[in-house]
């Protein structure tokens, strides 16, 4: 007899055989059940591990977490990742089961809770009584209506060639909660919960790096696109690896399609092609400056050479600078030193040819009235030099930043034109200079001295450039809280090509035909609109045709404050 069942009675042997085939069947459909939970695991660990988008990042792990919840029977499941700069484990979306609002909530540091204890053990937890286990966080199990669950680390595993783990890092932990149908968590739900945990870790780490990488290639893509300079990188072989908007617009190009081509291909233009090639064959850094056809513009050319770890070349990277301007700048300031030199010459020849005159009269040759008129010339000259001197003066303050000096009060502006438009009546008999500012016009509040000046550089430049004589008038309008001068001349006028550029400092109207005879310091507009800006006004040009002559308009506020400036 054995376990008590005896031979004699078949009755019984078959409810045992009976009992022992129900057990088997039921080993049996467990066992195929594992079989398709392991199949099902392996499936997902042959998904795809290159994620090169946030979203695609997304649905992936969306994928995964339904996947992970089919398997393990699990309601909930929501995955946690370690943020270094916050020193804290915070959820990465998307998860199963839990809100959002619940989601934000979950911020937990390394030191806390089952989650902590994995994150830092590295070893996955398991728990069915989650109210009762002293490990877990019960406000947090509060919050999430937690039951049961499963906490195992997500580990990013490097292997070498022979498959061997050689390191391991863990950035986060994944967990299930809650087993459907009031079950518990087992081992077997753990080991296929690490399988996958594995998986993830691989996904989320791979597709972190592609985005960051991704990313960051943007930034520097926008960035070498944004560089105003040209820039053109060719490898040591002459084929071009990089060339930017700048450069392309530079070289008349299209924008795009030339990785890969050879130099010589793309760079038809002979003075570029062979500033590379004296870096590229003679491995020396090379500068100059070029003079690029059909552009009118100047650029400086740089050459640096890129090495790689071997220190042999492997890249030339040229940098091209429109100094265009700067070129301008310079051939204006000589041209302005000039005109200046001779601005200063000219009253102090008459000057000096007036008081020589004056020191040579020991037989008083000349009367009362003709000395009386030398005298007069000499100090028309004077106030000529000290207008000058004065403006250069401003000039400097404004480049340094400096603050102008204002002096402000009560600025009668008829009376003001008056005065304008008599000293320059001396200086001219071919001109007729009107005073169209009304008397009675309203006074404003400003600097006397720098209406003056704007008022007579103005009319300075009205006079000069209109050498055939005409009409010159200062009229204004009330505008409120703003007054408006409008200086009009019957003169040459301005070209097109120069009329959004009078205003800045040195720029002369000398490319015209009729302008060349005309000197000037380049200076006065430049001066008239700063003198306007610190009155909290502005200056501009209302009206240039030419031949037909200029309107130049200033406004100013009527009540000018030394915050103006």
């Amino acid at each position: 007899m054995r376990d008590g069942v005896s031979p004699e009675d078949p009755t019984q042997l078959r409810k045992e055989l009976e009992r022992y085939r129900l057990v088997v069947t039921e080993l049996q459909g467990r066992i195929q059940a594992l079989e398709g939970d392991l199949q099902t695991a392996t499936t997902m660990a042959e998904m795809p591990q290159v994620v090169v988008t946030q979203p695609e990042l997304r649905q992936t792990l969306s994928r995964l977490i339904n996947k992970v919840a089919m398997i393990v029977q699990s309601e909930k499941v929501l995955t946690l990742l370690y943020q270094a700069e916050a020193g804290k484990l915070s959820v990465l979306p998307p998860t199963l089961g839990v809100g959002e609002e619940q989601a934000a909530e979950l911020q937990i540091t390394p030191d806390q809770g089952v989650t902590g204890l994995v994150y830092r053990t590295g070893e996955s937890a398991i728990f069915n009584n989650a109210v009762e286990d002293p490990r877990t966080l019960k406000t947090k199990i509060a919050l999430l209506g937690v039951r049961n669950g499963i906490c195992v680390p997500l580990k990013i595993k490097q292997r070498d060639e022979t498959e061997r783990i050689v390191q391991e890092r863990i950035i986060g932990v994944m967990h299930v909660f809650n087993k459907r149908y009031e079950q518990e968590f087992n081992d077997d739900d753990v080991r296929l919960l690490e399988m996958l945990a594995e998986q993830a870790a691989a996904v989320v780490s791979n597709a972190q790096l592609y985005i960051q990488l991704t990313e960051e290639k943007e930034r520097l893509e926008e960035t070498f696109e944004s560089i105003h300079a040209g820039v053109i990188v060719v490898s040591n072989q002459g084929t071009i690896r990089l060339i930017n908007s700048a450069a392309c617009q530079m070289l008349g190009l299209p924008a795009d399609g030339y990785d890969g081509r050879s130099l010589d291909e793309v760079i038809h233009l002979e003075s570029v092609r062979s500033l590379l090639d004296e870096s590229l064959h003679e491995g020396v850094e090379a500068s100059r400056e070029l003079d690029i056809p059909g552009t009118e513009r100047i650029y400086k050319a740089e050459t640096s050479l890129m090495a790689g770890d071997n220190g042999q070349l492997q890249n030339v990277v040229a940098i091209f600078n429109d100094i265009t301007e700067i070129r301008q700048v310079e051939r204006m300031k000589t041209a302005f030193v000039s005109t200046v030199s001779h601005e200063l010459r000219t009253p102090l020849t008459s000057i000096k040819g007036f008081v020589a005159t004056l020191l040579d009269d020991t037989e008083d040759a000349y009367d009362a009235e003709m000395r009386h008129e030398f005298y007069e010339i000499i100090n028309q000259e004077c106030d000529r030099l000290t207008r000058l001197i004065s403006d250069l003066l401003n000039i400097s303050r404004i480049e340094s930043g400096r603050a102008l000096d204002m002096q402000l009060s009560t600025v009668d502006l008829h009376g003001v034109a008056n005065r304008v438009l008599t000293t320059q009546q001396q200086y001219t008999d071919r001109h007729q200079l009107v005073n169209a500012v009304p008397e009675g016009f309203p006074s404003i509040i400003a600097d006397a001295d720098k209406v003056v000046q704007i008022l007579d550089n103005l009319v300075g430049n009205a006079v000069k450039y209109s050498p055939n004589g005409g009409v010159v008038t200062i009229a204004a309008e009330d505008d409120g809280e703003m007054v408006r001068l409008d200086v009009t001349d019957e003169g040459l006028g301005i070209p097109e090509r120069h009329q959004d550029q009078v205003f800045q400092r040195f720029h002369m109207v000398d490319d015209d035909v009729n302008h060349k005879a005309v000197k000037g310091t380049g200076i006065g507009l430049y001066l008239v609109k700063h003198l306007a800006q610190a009155h909290g006004g502005d200056a501009w040009l209302a009206r240039s045709e030419v031949d037909k002559g200029s309107t130049f308009s200033v406004s100013l506020p009527k009540e000018a404050t030394e915050a103006a400036r």
